[in-house]
């Protein structure tokens, strides 16, 4: 048991911050706070009695709000998790190659091993497997680091897909800033590589979508699939067309963040075009993008658009195809939570409930690890039709 299980909320936020190595100052600036306030809060005097602060603050903290309250059922997990991210981000935040200082006392791995390790996290990560992945990437980023110094040649692809795989995670467990740095780091690396940046482009897209920057988002992504795109509509590899579907994918889930329903669709169609063309069953470039994939695309557009009833009509459509069973874990089970929400819009709380133990079963870190999941969780057991067993996987969590 952590040793913050035992203190009252306001010691827990004090003992987080200390943790999170920040001052009262820092912390209230964050919050958009007074140190005063801080300082009260964590004496006992002022109480945390607003779900919406309690949530800033936990965000600030990069903890979950059932830990903030003492209420998680698996604290080490949680803190195992957020320890792991905080190494992450101290890989990405290291320069010593650019600053020719000696690298950081850890054991590099050998070039032909960290090939085999970046593949593996990729295939950790479509598992849905993410302590794991997550345990893989510090290590795995300091010696693509180093192997790229050594022969950038050699190098560039190798710490490309490492940055990939990092932004991935990092935006899928709701650190969209660091997943964005991932993302721009990959960017800066592939320059000169038409099919690298584009590789890299679908990850800055995921994280500039993330942060709310949806124009940016679209516009990146649209640069970067018609930089690939084959000048013959009916020609191209199986793997550029389906980067560069997966690119007008996500140009058109910014566009329906944006409001823009029709592009939304006109780009949603061009890819269902290339889509038709690859067809189901590949993962090139680590996309899973065939005619399934669209039409998992389009319930995530429609619900965006605020189209919950199309949504749930695409969804009924989507998952009865083949290529359904085909797709990775992960993208199998962050689907499926787009679906609950489209099914609690719809006032359809059992469906959602049922949705929602399908996604724990397929990938059980999409509820347990990711804010996203856990959060819609929590929403849905609040209906009073809510299923038993949805109900207690909640407490299991600790969520509510």
């Amino acid at each position: 048991m952590d040793s913050s299980d035992l203190l009252p909320v306001g010691r827990r936020v004090a003992y987080w911050r200390g943790r999170r190595k920040l001052s009262q100052q820092v912390f209230a600036d964050r919050l958009g706070k007074s140190k005063s306030w801080v300082d009260k809060v964590e004496r006992g005097v002022r109480s945390l009695d607003k779900v919406s602060t309690l949530q800033d603050v936990a965000a600030v903290l990069r903890i979950d709000t059932a830990v903030l309250l003492g209420r998680d059922a698996q604290p080490a997990a949680v803190t195992e998790r957020a320890e792991g991210v905080e190494r992450i981000g101290e890989a990405l935040s290291t320069y010593e190659i650019a600053l020719c200082r000696p690298a950081a006392r850890r054991v590099l791995l050998p070039a032909d091993r960290l090939v085999r390790t970046v593949e593996h996290a990729w295939i950790m990560f479509e598992h849905a497997r993410y302590p794991q992945v997550i345990a893989l990437l510090p290590d795995l980023l300091a010696g693509a680091q180093r192997v790229h110094a050594d022969d950038p040649g050699w190098g560039r692809p190798l710490l490309v897909q490492a940055y990939r795989v990092t932004a991935s995670l990092l935006v899928k467990l709701g650190e969209a800033g660091l997943g964005w740095l991932a993302a721009d780091r990959a960017m800066a690396t592939a320059t000169g590589d038409p099919m690298l940046v584009a590789a890299a482009t679908v990850q800055l897209g995921q994280a500039l979508r993330a942060t709310g920057r949806t124009r940016a988002a679209m516009s990146a992504t649209l640069a970067a699939a018609y930089r690939i795109a084959p000048p013959d509509p009916d020609g191209g590899t199986s793997q550029g067309l389906s980067l560069c579907g997966t690119l007008l994918i996500q140009a058109a889930l910014a566009a329906a963040r944006h409001g823009d329903d029709h592009t939304t669709t006109d780009l949603i169609d061009e890819a269902a075009g290339m889509a038709a063309r690859v067809g189901d069953g590949h993962d090139h470039h680590h996309t899973a993008f065939g005619p399934t994939a669209v039409d998992l695309a389009r319930v995530a557009a429609a619900l965006d658009l605020g189209e919950a009833r199309e949504a749930v009509v695409w969804h009924e459509k989507a998952t009865t195809r083949d290529g359904w069973r085909w797709l990775p874990a992960e993208h199998r089970a962050a689907y499926l939570i787009d679906a609950a929400r489209a099914y609690l819009q719809t006032d359809d709380p059992v469906s959602a409930g049922r949705i929602l133990m399908e996604a724990d079963r397929i990938a059980p870190a999409e509820i347990r690890h990711r804010p996203a999941g856990r959060d819609l969780l929590a929403q849905a057991t609040r209906d009073p039709t809510a299923p038993t067993a949805l109900i207690q996987l909640a407490a299991t969590l600790g969520v509510s």
